[in-house]
């Protein structure tokens, strides 16, 4: 698999990701197992995970299967902390939990670093200065090798990437922003995309198939072992189950029937290829699904079908984005 390099660092990843949103909870360890061996045999190389995944058990199984199934040395291992499973309080960015859910995350993962540490979410009830002072503590100790964030939005992540260059070589400069970003989902196009290419932050699209939208499973019904079926998984599939989803899904698929490929594989390579991604992070529930998407290696759309698929998700970005004498 390609590699691409994370922003404007030395770290080289797999221009694939593998995710583990599901691992410890819908997806047990004998499956990921599998979907973890059928990556790494693809060369892929960048696994990303979070502390809060399964309240922590994507994180311990990754752990248990660097111990016995893939070398550590071979893998680039991302994990997030800073969300909070608590209704009253989503984010926690105080240096003394950011700080300790590392350490706690370390633990689970059986390693004494992580090549990738990402703040999950922005938190407006602690000065942001804190909160990237515990980045810089983390990659200072050796704990994490490089720093990025996540959800953040326009102003937040400028603000933030930003405040890190201003002391070269006493801040650590952030490598990434891991967002969600699909045919179906172009909102960080509006000034995400744009601060994060400016500021050499490389992007890292999380749901990148519309949260499974764009395979097309749904365009009838929804199929009994899917996410869109689960009791818990349901609301997230739900809001791209819409009409303007439908007729975005239906370009995919007269797209891929004229390349003679799968929707999966013409969504996927149009995010991968977008101007500052550098790696899709794709969720799978089996191994087969997994290298399904991994087959994707082999596709490089044509200009035209690109141009086509943009103007049928082409979001409505006016005032301030266009040029203002235009409007």
């Amino acid at each position: 698999m390609e590699p691409r390099h994370l922003g404007r660092t030395g770290l080289r990843v797999s221009r694939i990701g593998l995710g583990t949103l599901t691992w410890g909870r819908d997806t047990p360890e004998g499956d990921a197992a599998e979907q973890l061996k059928a990556f790494w045999e693809a060369g892929g190389t960048l696994v990303d995970t979070a502390d809060v995944y399964a309240d922590g058990g994507a994180e311990y199984v990754l752990g248990r299967l660097l111990e016995s199934l893939v070398p550590r040395r071979d893998l680039v291992i991302a994990t997030k902390a800073g969300s909070v499973l608590d209704p009253s309080r989503r984010v926690d960015g105080s240096r003394g939990h950011l700080l300790a859910a590392l350490d706690a995350s370390l633990k689970r993962l059986g390693t004494d670093h992580v090549d990738l540490w990402q703040i999950h979410a922005f938190d407006p009830a602690t000065p942001v200065e804190e909160t990237l002072h515990a980045v810089d503590l983390a990659v200072s100790s050796g704990r994490a090798r490089y720093a990025g964030v996540s959800n953040f939005c326009g102003w937040q992540l400028a603000k933030a990437a930003t405040w890190q260059l201003a002391a070269p070589g006493v801040r650590t400069p952030l490598a990434s922003t891991q967002m969600e970003y699909s045919l179906l989902q172009r909102g960080i196009e509006r000034e995400v995309l744009p601060a994060a290419v400016d500021l050499g932050l490389g992007v890292l699209p999380s749901s990148p198939l519309g949260r499974g939208v764009l395979t097309g499973k749904y365009r009838h019904a929804t199929p009994a072992d899917s996410r869109g079926a689960s009791d818990h998984l349901a609301p997230f599939v739900a809001p791209y189950l819409d009409e303007v989803a439908s007729r975005i899904v239906d370009a995919v698929l007269t797209a891929a029937n004229g390349l003679a490929t799968t929707p999966l594989e013409v969504a996927l390579a149009w995010v991968r290829d977008r101007p500052g991604v550098v790696a899709p992070i794709v969720g799978a529930r089996t191994a087969q699904q997994l290298r399904a998407a991994l087959s994707v290696e082999g596709l490089t759309l044509p200009d035209e079908i690109c141009q086509a698929l943009d103007d049928v998700s082409a979001p409505v970005h006016r005032y301030p984005d266009q040029d203002w004498s235009t409007l």
